[in-house]
């Protein structure tokens, strides 16, 4: 099972950027898309409806902001969208696609670097989003979260990272709440569990040449219940073409399609 996932910061910005062709080509399972900036009824088009594949959507209810979208190759035996919580289900930032033994997730953690306000928002967030992931582990099956966490955890995961400890997306407290993610309550970071490599970015600053010089942060993940760690089969992420400020991450798993 092939499953990407990307933040678009705008459907059809991505769209006018060839993003659909290239999907279709990647001959994905499940794609997970975050920040689609638009409402249901305006991707009627059949350019957001590419053959072949079951499209559902979670808009939010301020237009141009957040909304996550799946598009499918086999129908999930159910869709569910929201997380019981405004900041979530008001913004659009939760949808998961259930199948047989395996649900997953199209999500977003918002962004606190605009002001102190934001950044106390997206605490509050964390500790919301924290309690539905200690509710995943007594469920009787497994689960994939993929999207913008807005995080990088570890030094490997941001460049200039030294004068960044002061800013929203690698503060010493949020780090601290990946750590509670994977070490104490033991999700698995896909991506890291068979790509080890430095400077593995899926964001960059939208100025200067920061894109062309790598100069980035890791914000993006395919987060997995522990009972998938031996399934991880290759992990990617896509810089030859440009959708957005955030680049695809591909993870191939060992799991039925």
């Amino acid at each position: 099972m092939r499953v990407i996932t990307l933040n678009v910061e705008g459907i059809q910005q991505a769209a006018e950027r060839g993003f659909f062709d290239w999907m279709v080509k990647q001959n994905a399972d499940v794609v997970c898309l975050q920040n689609i900036q638009a409402r249901e009824y305006q991707l009627d088009d059949a350019l957001y409806h590419p053959e072949g594949y079951q499209a559902y959507f979670f808009e939010a209810f301020e237009d141009n902001f957040s909304g996550v979208a799946l598009y499918c190759k086999q129908p999930p035996k159910a869709i569910m969208t929201g997380l019981g919580f405004e900041a979530c289900d008001f913004n659009g930032r939760f949808i998961q696609a259930d199948y047989e033994h395996v649900s997953i997730a199209s999500m977003i953690i918002p962004s606190g670097l605009k002001d102190d306000a934001a950044q106390s928002a997206k605490f509050h967030y964390m500790e919301e989003f924290l309690n539905h992931l200690r509710k995943t582990l007594r469920k009787r099956r497994q689960f994939i979260f993929c999207g913008t966490w807005n995080i990088a955890h570890k030094t490997q995961d941001l460049s200039n990272w030294y004068v960044n400890q002061k800013n929203s997306g690698f503060l010493p407290e949020e780090r601290q709440w990946l750590d509670m993610v994977f070490d104490e309550m033991g999700y698995i970071d896909a991506f890291r569990e068979v790509n080890h490599a430095d400077h593995q970015f899926t964001w960059w600053p939208p100025y200067n040449r920061a894109w062309a010089l790598n100069e980035g942060a890791r914000l993006d993940y395919q987060v997995t219940t522990a009972g998938l760690r031996k399934t991880i089969r290759k992990a990617q992420i896509f810089k030859g073409e440009r959708f957005s400020n955030h680049a695809p991450v591909i993870i191939d798993y060992d799991l039925p399609k």
